[in-house]
């Protein structure tokens, strides 16, 4: 990649997708971190990303049923050209017709079912939306196994500056070591709400977990609650108008302790 090159629509496509190289994803992400609107629109590509691959998923994992066998297909497809009105002499105006047509109807049903997907989050809470992008950005990073931070442990200060910076408000992490989870570091994220920051934990088995901090839209406090999405369990609370989702491939419940541990420590640093 040349460096300096505009980011561009087709970078944001190709980084939810992953399929951008190491340090083309470096210029993305600094450039989400300073563009909301954009890290925006990227967070909402990645999770309708998400959404369609669950809904997709069980029926990805179907057997091809027999009619749909490719070569049977290709049969049945030239026999009707065969004997259709289409292949008739002049038939070249009604396929473009037909085939029109058939754009419009895919198009309305694919904008019927994004409609489903959209509709969805809008009907969130913010405590839900944020627990979402955390388990989101959980799933991205935390599988990393080469740099699953920006900025590592030993760095935590200048780490901390540069969230606070970017956030725009004073960041501190909690110290879960006497719970068995050693500070890994962090990094910053896109989320539908602007940027936020990813700090990462493991323990003496390589287990990892995460805590997602965003301002919210609001002001105050919010109670724990308890989420969870397949295997990944979340808790999420408020504290001052910045909102915490604690999130690992466990179940929300284990998680519990941790995360009261967490806000215990984070009153008294914030």
């Amino acid at each position: 990649m040349n460096p300096g090159r505009p980011i561009t629509e087709e970078d944001f496509q190709a980084y939810v997708d992953h399929a951008l190289d190491e340090r083309r994803q470096e210029e993305v992400e600094e450039y989400l971190s300073t563009h909301p609107d954009a890290a925006r629109r990227v967070a909402a590509y990645a999770a309708q990303r998400q959404a369609l691959r669950a809904a997709l998923a069980p029926i990805a994992e179907e057997p091809v049923p027999d009619r749909l066998n490719l070569a049977r297909l290709i049969e049945a497809r030239q026999h009707r050209q065969a004997h259709s009105w289409l292949s008739a002499p002049g038939a070249g105006l009604w396929r473009n017709i037909a085939a029109a047509v058939a754009l419009v109807l895919i198009g309305g049903a694919g904008g019927w079912s994004m409609h489903g997907i959209t509709a969805g989050k809008a009907s969130m809470n913010p405590e839900s939306m944020l627990t979402q992008e955390a388990m989101d950005n959980y799933r991205v990073y935390a599988a990393d196994a080469v740099r699953p931070v920006e900025m590592h442990a030993g760095e935590q200060e200048q780490l901390l500056r540069w969230v606070s910076q970017r956030l725009d408000r004073k960041v501190a992490v909690p110290d879960l070591s006497a719970s068995g989870y050693r500070f890994m570091g962090g990094r910053l994220v896109a989320t539908a709400h602007g940027p936020g920051a990813m700090f990462f934990y493991d323990d003496s088995s390589g287990n990892r977990i995460a805590m997602l901090v965003r301002p919210m839209k609001q002001d105050g406090d919010a109670p724990m609650t308890e989420h969870q999405k397949d295997d990944v369990g979340g808790v999420t609370w408020c504290n001052r108008g910045m909102g915490y989702s604690l999130v690992a491939d466990a179940s929300a419940q284990a998680l519990h302790p941790l995360a009261d541990e967490a806000r215990r420590q984070l009153r008294t640093k914030i």
